[in-house]
């Protein structure tokens, strides 16, 4: 713990990882993500998210549904995008989400499609190309072949609560409010604190009973 805490302070990533990869290996990180100290389990869940893999996962979403501490179950959460955005077997596909992800950041939808198809053609089992090619969609209004892609990211990874709440939006802008409930309901079985999709449950349920 001493020796993390000035590279946290100094916001020194590769450095922070370069020591964990050198020190600390993963059973020992995850047994420090079960710790009763709190800290250590902070620490843990930050250093699962830069070195982690899919082994990982599976116990971060375990953390999400049973931790009531908002800190821990965020950085239990941002160590589950932080994995899936590295789980490419191909490192050309991994480097073509990390450019269609700032093709995102910039509003270049259609760019970022673009390095997303190039992903998903370098590895065709890659969740989260097809994940963020369905957040593209969604951002142009394209629900329909949103859906597809969410539909193909937890055929991969059935706990991608960011898929299936994704899923949901699209369902409830195109109208049907029984699918977008239920793929709500999924999103939220994995990830309880997701609370705009709780909302968003809450209010097509008043709408359904407005409507009968």
């Amino acid at each position: 713990m001493s020796s993390v805490q000035p590279l946290l302070e100094k916001r020194d990533v590769p450095g922070l990882c370069r020591l964990l990869e050198a020190n600390w290996s993963c059973e020992q990180i995850e047994a420090l993500v079960n710790s009763e100290h709190t800290d250590a389990k902070k620490v843990a869940l930050l250093a699962v998210g830069l070195v982690g893999d899919a082994e990982c996962l599976p116990k971060l979403a375990r953390q999400l549904r049973e931790s009531r501490c908002p800190v821990t179950y965020e950085l239990a959460e941002h160590a589950m995008w932080s994995i899936w955005l590295r789980l490419g077997k191909n490192p050309d596909a991994n480097h073509q989400v990390a450019r269609g992800v700032q093709a995102l950041e910039r509003e270049d939808h259609e760019h970022a499609i673009s390095h997303f198809t190039r992903a998903i053609e370098l590895d065709p089992d890659f969740a989260e190309a097809y994940n963020q090619r369905a957040i593209a969609q969604f951002l142009l209004e394209r629900y329909e072949p949103s859906i597809a892609d969410c539909e193909r990211t937890v055929e991969r990874m059935p706990i991608h609560f960011g898929a299936l709440a994704g899923m949901g939006h699209c369902y409830a802008h195109l109208g049907q409010t029984e699918k977008a409930i239920e793929a709500y309901e999924r999103a939220l079985a994995v990830h309880p604190h997701l609370d705009h999709v709780r909302q968003a449950v809450a209010e097509l349920r008043g709408k359904k009973v407005n409507h009968e």
